[in-house]
């Protein structure tokens, strides 16, 4: 057999169902098997776009997502997505190619080490020399992809490999039970939580890779704790839920952050240090007031934290917990459910006391009538547009903290945002890999100007597979985030607005929709229609900005402290 069979072979034998990526000529021979193969490809503008699609798969699927690149140019393209999927814990494969290793003419032209490249952005990195081995290199890949903690994995395929003759089997996929935690790490985690006076959940993004949301309803039900989420934690058990606090979308000094500074016992269910903390460990050093910093996060103080995961936590300044429940995480949640009794000293009134604060601040401007759209409004249309099961696909600005903190998941995934790597131009390739993985749903891409302009060719792809999504373009002019930041920080207002396309036209050039919104009224109805309807539609959604200095970073704080008790 053809070693590009073998490979394509092997690929089809561990589930792959799409390759996102751009072929080059050192993929001739792969893209030859691949056009009788049952494996789709979904050709793309972009290497980059490519790769968040692949990797957006893996995060909706727990299945690897595939994408593919030419040698040189083509996989240096893949990089920013390789760092995307592997701080987010997204298991994704890159094959790229490579000139012929055994004998080559063309000297160096084009040749980087892109094995050595992928090194420090991935779990596993190997060159194919033969093709005797790619039966192997296949499964151990995948292996360590889909493996907890997840991740990027990268396979090289060489020209001349690609053509080699083999005769060796492919490997079946091997089956495993992931443990659970011993009893002994269950009755200390009980004694931990029922000596507890004010425990409270914190529930993260490994919780959302996992099918634990069942599991993790049943605790809350049943034990009747309040619970909190990180951004990629949103969703996991449905946010309208009566014990669900808030999102830790803001670093610090927010209302949910005086949940967390009552707080004697964190159950910490599926994060860890990668995503941005939403608590920190420790006391404050002797003379320092909490909340006097304004970017600081929410302190834990002397609150004592279980770290419940599938892996052990990385010991870090912020983040180093006093007992680790390790293995499966919905089952150990379901020993622990069934383990903890309920007791008559546990307090949740400050806790409740958050929750109906900032449930009351959330409504504040969902109905406001002011044009450009303030985001508060924006986020609360969009969740009256949304179905439960809606998918709401973000990319990296502002905006993204209002929507984590505004809008109320219904259902796991289905706020894809990226709280690790936290880059820009992502959105709207997730978008088009989630309406792929779930076309029966409504699709959402919200994306700043400055990252769709990113990755905006991707409209043509959208178009091309005839996918039904709606993209909202927000439009400020500017790098929004970094103009708040710049503001919050005393900075001057410089550097960061920019000019932008007539998005209407440039949507329909591609042969998508393009539409504008003209008042705050408009939206809603609008965005309704476009959802409803066929084919791709973008709409430019001119936003102000103009208060989020003084709500996020002044108002909140100010009136957060009254729940804890001193306004100084």
């Amino acid at each position: 057999m053809k070693a590009s069979d073998l490979f394509v072979k092997a690929l089809e034998n561990e589930g792959v169902d799409y390759i996102f990526g751009i072929p080059g000529e050192e993929n001739l021979d792969l893209l030859d098997s691949l056009r009788v193969s049952s494996i789709k490809l979904v050709l793309t503008r972009h290497e980059q776009a490519a790769a968040f699609m692949a990797a957006t798969y893996g995060r909706l699927t727990g299945r690897t997502g595939v994408c593919l690149s030419t040698l040189g140019p083509g996989a240096t393209n893949l990089v920013t997505g390789a760092a995307y999927a592997q701080l987010g814990a997204m298991p994704m494969l890159m094959i790229t190619g490579q000139k012929p290793i055994k004998a080559s003419k063309q000297g160096a032209f084009q040749i980087i080490d892109v094995v050595d490249m992928m090194r420090p952005l991935t779990k596993y990195t190997h060159q194919i020399a033969s093709a005797h081995n790619i039966p192997a290199r296949v499964r151990e890949a995948f292996r360590r992809a889909e493996d907890e903690r997840p991740g990027a994995v990268h396979l090289e395929l060489p020209e001349d490999v690609a053509r080699e003759d083999t005769g060796a089997d492919i490997i079946e996929r091997s089956r495993f039970e992931r443990p659970t935690a011993p009893d002994t790490a269950i009755d200390a985690a009980r004694s931990m939580i029922e000596d507890a006076r004010h425990p409270l959940l914190l529930i993260g993004a490994g919780a959302n890779r996992r099918d634990s949301c069942s599991a993790l309803r049943e605790f809350v039900d049943v034990l009747k704790i309040p619970f909190f989420s990180t951004q990629m934690g949103k969703g996991v058990v449905d946010e309208r839920h009566t014990l669900f606090l808030g999102n830790a979308a803001l670093s610090g000094e927010d209302y949910l952050h005086r949940a967390i500074e009552a707080a004697d016992l964190i159950i910490n269910v599926g994060h860890d240090v990668v995503e941005k903390p939403p608590f920190i460990m420790g006391k404050k050093p002797a003379g320092e007031q909490h909340g006097k910093d304004l970017d600081g996060a929410g302190e834990a103080g002397e609150a004592r934290v279980i770290h419940i995961n599938t892996v052990t936590a990385s010991v870090d300044a912020v983040y180093h917990p006093n007992l680790g429940v390790i293995g499966e995480i919905a089952a150990n949640i379901m020993k622990l459910a069934h383990a903890v009794k309920r007791q008559s000293h546990w307090d949740f009134q400050r806790f409740m006391a958050v929750k109906k604060a900032l449930d009351a601040q959330i409504l504040e401007g969902d109905s406001d009538t002011r044009y450009p759209l303030y985001p508060q409004r924006l986020v609360a249309d969009v969740r009256r547009a949304m179905p439960d099961n809606g998918i709401v696909a973000l990319d990296n600005g502002i905006y993204k903290i209002w929507f984590a903190r505004n809008y109320r998941a219904h259902q796991p995934n289905t706020v894809l945002l990226d709280n690790a790597l936290a880059t820009m131009g992502a959105g709207l390739s997730s978008a088009l890999a989630a309406k792929l993985v779930h076309p029966e749903r409504r699709v959402l891409a919200i994306c700043g100007d400055g990252g769709f302009m990113m990755n905006s060719q991707e409209l043509e792809t959208a178009v091309r597979l005839g996918l039904d999504v709606v993209i909202l373009v927000l439009r400020d002019d500017a790098y929004g985030m970094i103009k708040w930041k710049q503001s919050n920080m005393g900075f001057s207002d410089f550097g960061l607005d920019y000019g932008n396309p007539d998005f209407v036209q440039y949507a329909r050039s591609y042969g998508a929709n393009g539409h504008r919104v003209k008042s705050a009224d408009d939206f809603l109805p609008l965005l309704s229609q476009c959802l409803s309807s066929p084919g791709v539609d973008l709409i430019e959604v001119p936003v102000d900005y103009s208060e989020n200095d003084r709500i996020l970073n002044r108002e909140i704080r100010e009136r957060s402290r009254v729940i804890r008790g001193y306004d100084d």
